[in-house]
C-alpha cells in the first residue's frame, strides 16, 4: 500500500507534539491513523487523507475497525477522507459529504519520467536563473523560529483573500519535524516570499507558501517554486505535489483560482481525491453538531 504522509507515523508524531490523541491501527490490506478531535457537545475521528486500503474489501473492513475505534471513544461520528474516489460507493448509508478539509484535487509534477526542463514555465526558468544577478537569495531553515516571515506574509495574504491562517505555534511545531523545511527568499534584506514544504520518501508536498507585494513584482514565488522542484529533483524524489487546486468549473472569485491558474502553467496532472465525508455513529448528536457550527458561522458573519 502507498502511505500518503497524512496517514503515516511521521505524521502521527506531529499530531501528539500537537497535544493530539491518536490511533494508529494496520489490519489485512488496510492502514488508518485516526485523531480524536474533541468539541463542546463531544469527540469525533478525523482520517486525514484515510483510511488506506487495497481494495472495496479491505476499505470496508478499515471502516468496521473505525466503527468499533468511534464506540470505545465515544464519538459522534468519524471523518475520513479516502484518496480513492472508488472508495465512495463502499460508504455505509449513515454517510453524508462534508466540506473539504485537506484538498480533494491537487497537482502532481513527475520529477522522474521524461525532461524536467519541459515540463517547467520557461519563463519562471528564467527568472531562476538570473535571480542572484537581481538580487534575491533563496535560503533554507529548519529554526522553528523563522516561521514568523511565513506567518507574517500568510497574515497578510489571508487579509485580502479572506482565508484562514495556521496559528504561530502550528506552524513552529510542523517546521520542527524532520520531513519539513522552510524555503525563505530574500532581496534587500527583507523575506520577500516563503514556502514550507514536507518531504516523504516519494513526494515533496507545497504545502504552506506566501509572498508580499514587493515579491510578486520580482517573481519571487515563482523562482522559489521552481527551486524547491529542482531540489526535490537532486533529492531523488519522484513527484512534486503542489497541494489543491480549485475545483473544475470553479468561479473566477474562487480562493484558489490565482493559485490554481499558477499551478497549471507546470504540465503536470489533476488527481482527484474522494473528498471529506462524516460516517455518522449518534445521529441525534450530529444533528446538533451541524446546528450549532450553522449558527456559529451566522454569528461569524454578524
Amino acid at each position: 500500500m502507498n502511505i500518503p504522509l497524512l496517514q503515516s507515523k511521521a505524521w502521527e508524531k506531529l499530531q501528539q507534539d500537537l497535544s493530539e490523541n491518536t490511533f494508529i491501527h494496520q489490519g489485512t490490506d488496510y492502514q488508518f491513523l485516526a485523531i480524536l478531535k474533541n468539541t463542546p457537545l463531544g469527540n469525533y475521528l478525523y482520517v486525514p487523507y484515510g483510511p488506506v486500503a487495497t481494495d472495496k474489501t479491505s476499505f470496508k473492513a478499515a471502516i468496521k475497525a473505525l466503527t468499533i475505534l468511534a464506540d470505545q471513544t465515544e464519538s459522534i461520528f468519524i471523518r475520513v477522507e479516502p484518496q480513492n474516489p472508488g472508495f465512495i460507493s463502499s460508504f455505509p448509508k449513515n454517510t453524508h459529504k462534508s466540506t473539504d478539509l485537506n484538498p480533494k484535487e491537487t497537482w502532481i509534477l513527475d520529477l522522474k519520467n521524461g525532461e524536467l526542463k519541459d515540463k517547467l514555465p520557461e519563463r519562471l526558468v528564467r527568472y531562476h536563473k538570473n535571480a542572484a544577478k537581481n538580487g534575491l537569495t533563496i535560503t533554507t531553515s529548519h529554526n522553528p523560529e523563522d516561521i514568523k516571515y511565513l506567518l507574517k506574509l500568510q497574515t497578510s495574504l489571508a487579509k485580502k483573500k479572506g482565508i484562514n491562517t495556521f496559528s504561530k505555534e502550528y506552524l513552529k511545531t510542523e517546521l520542527a519535524q524532520p520531513f519539513a523545511t522552510l524555503y525563505l527568499v530574500e532581496y534587500e534584506k527583507e523575506i520577500v516570499a516563503a514556502g514550507l514544504v514536507f518531504d516523504d520518501k516519494t513526494t515533496r508536498y507545497n504545502l504552506q507558501g506566501a509572498q508580499s507585494e514587493k515579491g510578486r513584482k520580482l517573481h519571487a514565488t515563482g523562482i522559489l517554486t521552481i527551486q524547491l522542484i529542482y531540489d526535490a529533483k537532486e533529492k531523488g524524489l519522484k513527484t512534486f505535489d503542489f497541494w489543491g487546486i480549485a475545483p473544475e468549473n470553479a468561479p473566477k472569485n474562487h480562493p484558489w483560482a490565482g493559485f490554481t491558474g499558477f499551478k497549471k502553467t507546470f504540465k503536470g496532472e489533476q488527481i482527484n481525491y474522494a473528498g471529506t465525508y462524516d460516517i455518522v455513529v449518534k445521529p441525534v448528536k450530529y444533528r446538533l453538531y451541524q446546528l450549532t457550527r450553522k449558527i456559529n458561522r451566522l454569528l461569524r458573519k454578524v
